[in-house]
């Protein structure tokens, strides 16, 4: 028996790896602009004189919207096809992002960042459109490499803090970052003040040559679309089903939590630990890259074990990490491999979600993945407000995964009592 993780298998089209992976770089920059403001909100934090709850509005705005989008870009997916929604999708936000450099008010901020965020929406494209690419018993993996792009959180926190190092050095004022003599820590803060605005601007281009990239790699497939007599409210009234709800729940746990954190966890550093900007970014990225580019493999271990059963693991394991993770002034190396340990197990936690709808709704994958992707950004919008609420309120930090353990305590009773305790439920799942 054959169990490598990508098997040789005859009955994938031959254009189906090329669009997978034209849609995975596509999901990955398309995530790394819907993060921008996890680096780029720190110098503007300082800038526009934000405390801890506005820069938690801030880095929340762009996931609104691309979170709220996401239903009817499922919808779209599944009526027109996933290649020409994904292509407008990206250039649509093209003018957002450029236009994020000429910002100078919070209000100006919220706004900009509104439309930038549609971009976070790409995932309800481009789930159901690689899928239907697959054989059922791939769509896991499929689904899961896809997801991968999540990573672009890490990228992120690599990429803009060395173009605001790069840029504000060039373009502060030599005069000024004398007088500053030997004081690293203000150096940083004035390069950054000038530098923020190359992020912007060179995410716009990269946006718009992965649009090309993207179109010539990617093919249209006429059998994936849902026939015409399918109408938007008979795909509405599935995604309602009280089975969707759940996987909500899940999904506003391990990638609402995950959009969260990846949000909040570089200012986390910076103030709990007084890491500079780059340090933070990278130390950050320990948590955002397995995040990402692990739910891969979680696709692969939800197609051999069963949704239901990775999740469960995940939700337990999740549910350790936080426990850990919420001990107030714990060291920066048990929190660093705790956070790291977290990360992991929710891109498997994403993967096997999905995995759940590709098993029971294999017909309408758009609609459902739109509503579930919808509470998941819905969850990654809310919780950075939060955390800087709780924050200003307490002052202490490790309230953020407090927070965090309540959440998964929450989709453990509802696993227990729809899935554990109702054994009919779990029956074929493994």
């Amino acid at each position: 028996m054959n169990n490598s993780i990508i098997p040789s298998q005859p009955d994938v089209p031959p254009k189906a790896w090329s669009v997978l992976a034209a849609s995975t770089l596509s999901f990955t920059v398309c995530f790394m602009v819907w993060m921008m403001f996890a680096v780029i909100g720190i110098p503007l934090k300082q800038k526009l004189g934000l405390n801890s709850t506005e820069f938690g509005w801030l880095t929340a705005m762009p996931v609104l919207t691309g979170s709220l989008i996401r239903v009817p870009l499922g919808i779209w997916t599944d009526k027109y096809g996933g290649r020409i929604v994904f292509a407008i999708l990206m250039l649509v936000t093209v003018p957002g992002i450029w236009a994020m450099a000429w910002a100078t008010q919070y209000w100006q901020f919220l706004v900009i960042g509104l439309f930038a965020g549609l971009a976070g929406g790409s995932f309800s494209v481009g789930t159901p459109y690689v899928a239907r690419w697959f054989p059922k018993r791939l769509q896991g993996l499929a689904m899961g490499i896809f997801g991968a792009g999540n990573s672009g959180a890490a990228v992120n926190k690599f990429v803009a803090p060395a173009l605001i190092a790069a840029y504000g050095l060039s373009a502060a004022p030599p005069a000024a970052l004398a007088a500053l003599g030997a004081d690293k820590k203000a150096r940083d803060a004035l390069i950054a003040s000038y530098g923020w605005v190359a992020v912007p601007h060179v995410y716009a281009v990269t946006m718009l040559v992965t649009v090309i990239i993207f179109w010539f790699m990617s093919a249209s497939n006429p059998a994936h679309i849902v026939p015409k007599s399918v109408t938007v409210g008979a795909q509405l009234r599935t995604a309602s089903d009280l089975r969707v709800l759940k996987y909500c729940q899940y999904y506003s746990f391990v990638f609402g939590g995950y959009v969260g954190l990846s949000l909040w966890l570089v200012q986390y550093y910076m103030g709990e630990y007084n890491f500079t900007l780059p340090q933070a970014g990278a130390l950050a990225a320990v948590f955002s890259l397995p995040g990402g580019v692990l739910r891969a493999f979680g696709g692969w271990l939800s197609d051999k074990f069963g949704a239901h059963r990775t999740t469960l693991w995940v939700l337990l394991i999740c549910c350790v990490c936080l426990i850990v993770l919420s001990i107030p002034g714990l060291t920066v190396v048990p929190f660093t491999v705790a956070l790291f340990a977290l990360g992991i197990f929710m891109a498997f936690g994403k993967a096997s979600v999905f995995k759940y709808i590709g098993d029971d709704y294999p017909k309408n994958i758009g609609a459902v993945s739109g509503m579930v992707g919808l509470a998941g950004g819905l969850g990654g919008f809310v919780l950075p407000p939060m955390f800087g609420a709780l924050l200003d309120l307490t002052h202490i930090r490790s309230t953020t995964f407090m927070l965090m353990f309540s959440i998964v305590c929450v989709s453990l009773v509802w696993m227990y009592l729809t899935e554990i305790r109702n054994t009919d439920n779990v029956a074929g799942r493994h």
